[in-house]
């Protein structure tokens, strides 16, 4: 695998080319002294002052310490001073591509740009109080020249809450507070960003290489609402809703349209007027949907707001777009019946596990308005209403599925972290085929008898998508931090000290890093007690666990064979795959080896498999099961293997475990049920229509053994109701199953 870098012509750099282990998609940090550690953990344990105080009564003489908060830009400056991200900074323009086997494709992975000192700055609003009547706006900072893996994580160089403000909603002042004291306050933040954005700011950095920073602001991360003040728009109801394009708001739901984007000189013309001629003038900014108010971000040069906000995929899809299907889906469900509703909840509740993937009992009455569960439950509820919804049974519920798969397909596009200049277009092609869906729902639902189905699909969380995908304008990193700020407020505040406290967290994290550094470096590598307390760290391809008790062979076939088919024969179809298949595996055999009934064989119930993502090319894990008693319930997990060169294969743990063969040496083998049995007949309209991957199992006396070398990585499958055997690849369950089934045959 091969990679190609091409510098900016500015920095008279030659392209580069290096092959993969060379190729730094994202570095790994190690987030990495008596009063540190006692402040350290006072932190994580939420003491209060008056619980700190006492408890340092107990064991030490109290001590006083005072820390201020760091203004934006020295906050910037101490990032390009710390010895551990300093390594990490990129300054250079660069265009990087992948050799896909026939030529080198452009991919598309950090938001990295020239010579600037690029900010990412997001805002919303959250509630401190478990009662939800004390209110925030927190604005996070993030640097966009360190890699995503970075500011987009959890340890020094991630995103810093630089400022919040009660929320005044409710209150006389409220617009104010919402539009131009809302600017007024960021001027306060952004002063200097402001001046050095004309004049530079000359840095030495801790490389010692002296920098002559033009700080820009080159992301703005919010949710719609956010994104209105940002770029002082008018909101979802004015004439040109949309804060990135000139797009009218009756055409918000064809996505087949393209419209102008918008200029940051024409609100500032449109301003100028407005200040001349007031009728003139709010002509003018109503027609481009604008606030006559001064923008705050126009003040830093190269920073066009409109150009800074692109989609968000949490609120525009999964707790925006998802959330206006899911509303017609419970519509047509209703008109059906209860038995309608009632089995798509059965078949939603016993939706098959998978590792960090939320399980539902219900959906029709639903209360959460959580991200990440919305995202889970948009999966779970098309393919366990595919068998309800039918074409001849209900046309208008069968037409939204369709619109639901199209839906699917868009959000696994968007949340791929690299982007190909490939999938960029199969992403745009599939804009166009969502188009075409949801046109044919609304004519199906505006001749259904089925009462209120959505007709007007015209708000701006429709066409926003037209200006994705943008992993690096996600809002959810920054979410993640209302959680800290809500312990703060009930834990540890007096409801006014919450970011001086987040400063305190901050330094701490700060003075983690140096001590870790610091004891890594006087720590010798031969070490006993480090060796020792290293946890155990899994680098192979796979490593199983939860063993069980070594037992015979022939007991295995004798206690399991009664009661299922895949074991029946445990020890002959075991003695034929050694002798037959194992050779196929690169294993050389003298001669035949013999499986007495007793040997000594070990059960393991849980497996890990590593490998390299198709996706960003990192290592990922998944975890799989084997177990008859999983938290009280059978689970046998499904994996895709290479069962022979160029052939790979879906199949069902059924027996995994390790041996020692005499003569021979040890193994890792795993009994499977392939789904290898092809399904009968041409390819049905409903996996046509919805581009579905059909499986079908081989009877469980066909089981196979393979090595357990053998897996590629895990598989969800959804059990047909209506067809006995037969299964369907969940390929949106993450994106390198999603990437792998658009080139996967049966």
């Amino acid at each position: 695998m091969k990679f190609r870098t091409e510098y900016h012509p500015s920095t008279d750099c030659e392209p580069l080319h290096q092959a993969f282990d060379k190729f730094d998609i994202m570095p790994i940090l190690k987030n990495s002294f008596l009063d540190f550690e006692f402040a350290e953990i006072a932190l994580d344990a939420a003491l209060n002052k008056s619980q700190i105080n006492g408890l340092l009564s107990l064991i030490v003489t109290k001590h006083t310490i005072t820390t201020h908060a760091l203004p934006l830009w020295e906050w910037a400056l101490n990032l390009l001073d710390n010895p551990v991200l300093a390594p990490h900074f990129v300054w250079d323009a660069q265009h990087v591509y992948k050799h896909n086997g026939t030529e080198f494709e452009r991919f598309y992975n950090e938001p990295w740009t020239a010579a600037p000192f690029c900010f990412i700055l997001y805002a919303d609003k959250t509630r401190l109080s478990s009662h939800g009547t004390v209110k925030a706006y927190p604005v996070v900072v993030r640097c966009a020249n360190l890699p995503a893996g970075i500011w987009n994580g959890e340890g020094i160089g991630d995103g810093r809450v630089v400022s919040e403000d009660a929320d005044e909603e409710g209150k006389p002042g409220f617009v104010n507070l919402k539009h131009v004291i809302w600017h007024e306050l960021f001027l306060k933040l952004l002063e200097l960003v402001v001046q050095y954005s004309k004049t530079g700011y000359l840095h030495q950095c801790f490389d010692k290489i002296i920098r002559w920073l033009f700080p820009i602001l080159l992301i703005l991360s919010a949710d719609y609402e956010e994104q209105c003040m940002m770029s002082l728009i008018r909101g979802q109801n004015c004439k040109y809703p949309c804060p990135v394009c000139i797009v009218p708001l009756e055409e918000l739901h064809d996505l087949s349209k393209t419209f102008a984007f918008r200029s940051m000189q024409d609100a500032i013309d449109a301003l100028n007027v407005y200040k001349v001629n007031k009728s003139r003038g709010e002509a003018l900014l109503k027609a481009l949907g604008l606030r006559a108010i001064a923008n705050i971000f126009w003040l830093v040069t190269h920073s066009d707001p409109h150009e800074a906000i692109s989609f968000d995929r949490l609120h525009a899809l999964h707790i925006g777009i998802w959330k206006h299907l899911l509303v017609e889906l419970k519509k047509i469900l209703k008109a059906l019946g209860r038995s309608a509703e009632a089995m798509l909840e059965n078949q939603v509740a016993k939706f098959p596990r998978w590792h960090n993937f939320n399980h539902f009992s219900s959906i029709i009455h639903i209360m959460f308005s959580d991200g990440n569960k919305m995202q889970d439950l948009s999966k779970q509820t098309f393919y366990s209403a595919l068998n309800i919804l039918t074409h001849r049974a209900n046309p208008e519920g069968y037409q939204l599925l369709r619109v639901i798969s199209s839906y699917l397909q868009l959000d696994s596009y968007i949340g791929l972290d690299v982007h190909m200049t490939s999938t960029l277009a199969a992403l745009n092609a599939e804009l166009l085929v969502f188009n075409a869906m949801l046109k044919d729902n609304v004519e199906c639902a505006s001749k259904s008898p089925i009462e209120d189905l959505k007709l007007d699909w015209d708000f701006p969380k429709m066409y926003l998508w037209k200006h994705g995908p943008a992993r690096n304008y996600s809002t959810r990193p920054n979410e993640k931090l209302h959680g800290p700020l809500k312990e703060v407020y009930e834990r540890q505040s007096n409801g006014k000290d919450i970011l001086h406290i987040d400063q305190c967290k901050y330094a701490v994290k700060l003075l983690r890093v140096r001590v870790d550094m610091l004891d890594e470096q006087c720590s010798l590598p031969d070490d006993e007690a480090e060796a020792k307390a290293r946890p155990d760290v899994f680098e192979g391809h796979i490593k199983l666990g939860s063993s069980q008790q070594p037992i015979s062979i022939q007991d295995i076939e004798n206690s399991h064979g009664q009661r299922d088919r895949a074991f029946q024969g445990f020890r002959r179809k075991f003695s034929d795959f050694i002798n037959t298949s194992l050779p196929g595996y690169g294993y050389h055999l003298e001669r035949w080896v013999f499986i007495p009934a007793n040997l000594q064989i070990q059960e393991h119930q849980y497996l890990k498999v590593n490998y390299e993502s198709t996706v960003d090319w990192k290592q990922t894990t998944d975890y799989l099961q084997c177990n008859p008693h999983f938290h009280g319930h059978p689970r046998y997990d499904c994996a895709l293997i290479q069962l022979m060169q160029g052939v790979s294969v879906f199949i069902r743990l059924v027996f995994m475990f390790k041996c020692q063969l005499p003569d021979v040496g040890s193994f890792e083998f795993v009994l499977v049920q392939p789904f290898t049995a092809g399904v009968v007949g041409a390819p049905r309209r409903i996996d046509r229509d919805f581009r579905l991957t059909r499986i079908k199992a081989v009877p469980r006396a066909s089981s196979i053994f393979v090595p357990l070398c053998s897996f590629i990585r895990s598989a969800l499958l959804y059990p047909d109701p209506v067809h006995q055997d037969e299964f369907i690849v969940v390929d949106h369950i993450d994106s390198d199953m999603f990437m792998c089934m658009k080139t996967w045959t049966c």
